[in-house]
């Protein structure tokens, strides 16, 4: 395995530190695409957020309900949520 610098270190350990952050800010911004979303890039962009919500942990159940609603608004209350924990 190569050996990183201390500077690449510093940036490998910022970025596990802010691992959450940068997962919801990703999570908010699929959700912008979802309502300008129509048909197979609706379908692709729910596929992204499935992903991005296994990330910030959220339960399978609950991940499953939120694609049957089909519904963005349901979207932005988790991300809503997720930021009310992290302020």
């Amino acid at each position: 395995m190569a050996k990183h610098s201390k500077h690449q270190q510093s940036i490998i350990r910022n970025y596990y530190q802010n691992k959450g952050a940068i997962g919801l800010q990703r999570l908010s911004e699929l959700v912008t695409d979802l309502y300008l979303a129509e048909g197979k890039q609706r379908q692709r962009v729910w596929k992204n957020i499935t992903t991005a919500l296994e990330k910030l942990e959220v339960p399978a159940k609950r991940i499953k309900h939120l694609v049957e609603q089909d519904n963005p608004t349901l979207i932005a209350q988790v991300v809503e949520e997720f930021m009310a924990k992290e302020a």
